[in-house]
């Protein structure tokens, strides 16, 4: 989406608390005091946000100022400098400066000493976004940004930026909105202003350096806003709904469940006194976000998932995007290495062991919810299996800290997805380890306890010698196995994972739901129609196939909603929602013929591999099957 450049400069200069000229004293160095920001949201011209930074007084001739290049958590290239017009260098006395832009990030401003201020203007993502959430290099939703009437999602990093002699800088932000405005941020809030007529709030924010800048994002808008606690943890959830669907009191029912569970989970684990959920729930038109996910920061999430999925759909959504992403209270901002601890947002590099900073951390995601109750082992085993399936469409021979470390390249980046399914796994196995070298005593969770109380927040790990460490501190087998299969590229081989806790893969009936046998989807769109019709899979399904539907049937109407281009998406998407014992009416079309099926849902199976405890198991396997899962 093309947009005009703000030509209004008065409008960049708008700056509370911040004169336009101001006289030149030893206190105004500008590595000696905050980098005054401003972001003004009661100005926005051409979907456009008018940004102020007042730096401070330089003594070099030259500086630099760049936006991100990469953000941390998301291991792709995201540019926000593109997404930033109208960029002016202003001296003491309100001239132009001479600017030179060096590439999409980076501005170089000459006559540095005379530098008061610079202002510029920037746009969103979310409305850049193609179908699918990728288009070319835009960011991923989560990380993005969004200006619109109603909602304002500011992810700073894209709207705030550094001097590369200042990342170490405290930073003091205005964010100036409308009053009627609710705002939610852990960013540590030093005062509010209130204009004469009551229109507009100043609100003022304290930032350590320039990582916090990054890793605290704001909503501001028509949001539904619930708090509660979670031990001593106050969880504050943020809910944009366009069309007030969902609501936070509900959600909040879900999340407050969830993360008391995660809590008990963690024990003692505990390294923020506030966790934020930021949710926004994308609706249907053109300029809405449609990549779907979270994205994590030290003591917060954004989430982005489409408003119009049914509660139970969203539920089931927040469970598993949110309990990832709070977990990483243990790994990243626990347990990290220098690359993270000393990020560089332009040309950064990579740790070695995305296997513990996603992997481990999604198959805490997974392993807490059987540890606690929250599903059964039946459910537990379908999702390690469903991991199995993914992973082994992936490169099972790649080493997995060389693609880590070069997560950025085409050949290594298109295996990303990996950490969330082979990562997982390697975390499930080094557990399992662990709990048969200790007798149950011990899992991979004591372990991450083990680092977290040795390194924490502030002191990061040396890369190179992590496994070296971590087998100094769990047992020879731990280090055989990461040097083996995460350093080395031997594929896993799970069954023997499984064989020390009784649990094996056998051909078993299922239970699925009504658009997919296990995986693997039952529906297609056909091109030449337009028609959603149903595969060969349809068979093999049984609320459907006891129904009379057949292969290359087309669906036309569901409970009383016709079937379009338009809205396939949203209405073949409910039937994820649908529980048995409910009434549905579906109307087919076979070789121009109208079939009615009307009935009650029953629960649907397929047939497939799946994870079962044997009926052969030792007592000895089961022992260590329930320290595995229960300990």
């Amino acid at each position: 989406m093309n947009k005009n450049t703000l030509t209004a400069v008065a409008a960049g200069l708008l700056l509370v608390g911040c004169n336009s000229t101001k006289s030149l004293k030893k206190d105004d160095s500008a590595v000696n005091n905050p980098i005054e920001s401003s972001i003004d949201l009661t100005n926005v011209k051409n979907d456009q946000v008018p940004v102020v930074i007042n730096p401070g007084r330089f003594t070099t001739e030259k500086v630099t100022y760049r936006l991100p290049r990469v953000v941390q958590g998301t291991y792709s290239v995201s540019n926000f400098g593109k997404y930033v017009d109208d960029f002016k260098a202003f001296d003491y006395n309100g001239e132009v400066l001479p600017v030179q832009k060096l590439d999409e990030n980076t501005w170089e401003i000459t006559s540095a000493t005379q530098l008061d201020k610079v202002s510029y203007a920037v746009n969103d993502t979310f409305d850049q976004e193609k179908v699918g959430g990728i288009g070319e290099e835009v960011p991923f939703s989560p990380s993005g940004t969004n200006i619109e009437e109603t909602n304002y999602v500011l992810n700073l990093h894209g709207f705030i930026g550094y001097f590369d002699v200042l990342k170490k800088n405290q930073y003091k932000l205005d964010v100036i909105a409308p009053s009627k405005f609710k705002r939610t941020s852990a960013l540590q809030e030093v005062g509010t202003k209130t204009s004469e007529d009551g229109a507009t709030v100043t609100t003022s924010f304290l930032a350590p350096r320039y990582f916090d800048i990054t890793d605290n994002p704001m909503f501001y808008g028509e949001l539904d806003v619930e708090e509660f606690n979670v031990g001593d943890i106050k969880i504050v959830l943020s809910v944009y709904s366009p069309t007030k669907k969902h609501s936070a009191k509900k959600i909040k029912a879900v999340m407050e469940k969830m993360m008391q569970a995660q809590k008990s989970y963690l024990g003692s684990v505990n390294s923020t006194p506030r966790y934020d959920i930021y949710l926004y729930l994308a609706g249907q038109n053109e300029g809405s976000p449609k990549g779907f996910g979270a994205l994590e920061h030290h003591t917060s999430t954004v989430v982005v998932l489409p408003e119009v999925m049914d509660d139970a759909r969203l539920a089931q959504s927040m469970i598993d995007v949110v309990s990832h992403e709070f977990f990483h209270i243990v790994t990243p901002l626990s347990v990290h290495s220098e690359d993270v601890h000393y990020f560089d947002y332009d040309q950064p590099t990579f740790s070695k062991h995305l296997w513990m900073y996603e992997g481990v951390t999604e198959y805490f995601a997974t392993h807490f919810q059987v540890n606690k109750g929250l599903v059964k082992e039946d459910e537990f085993f379908s999702k390690i299996m469903g991991k199995i399936n993914s992973a082994s469409r992936m490169n099972d021979a790649m080493s997995f800290t060389k693609m880590s470390e070069n997560i950025l390249e085409k050949e290594y980046h298109d295996q990303y997805i990996n950490v969330y399914q082979k990562g997982a796994l390697i975390g499930m196995c080094i557990d399992i380890l662990m709990r048969e070298e200790s007798n149950g005593e011990r899992g991979i969770l004591s372990l991450m306890k083990e680092l977290s109380n040795k390194y924490g927040k502030n002191q990061p790990f040396e890369d190179d010698k992590l496994i070296e460490e971590i087998t100094a501190m769990t047992y020879p087998s731990i280090g055989e196995f990461l040097n083996t299969h995460v350093v080395g590229g031997t594929p896993i081989d799970y069954n023997s994972f499984f064989e020390k806790v009784g649990v094996g893969v056998a051909e078993r009936k299922i239970e699925t739901d009504y658009v997919r046998n296990g995986g693997a989807f039952i529906l297609r769109g056909d091109q030449a129609t337009g028609n959603i019709i149903f595969t060969e899979a349809v068979k093999a399904n049984s609320f459907w196939a006891e129904n009379g539907a057949l292969p290359g049937d087309a669906i036309k109407v569901i409970n009383g909603t016709a079937l379009t281009r338009e809205n396939a998406r949203q209405v073949i998407g409910g039937l994820f929602g649908w529980q048995p014992g409910t009434d549905v009416e579906v109307k087919l079309e076979r070789a121009g013929k109208e079939i009615v099926i009307k009935t009650k849902l029953t629960q649907s199976y397929t047939m497939g591999k799946s994870l079962g405890v044997k009926p052969d198991a030792t007592q000895k396997q089961k022992n260590l099957l329930n320290a595995w899962l229960k300990g």
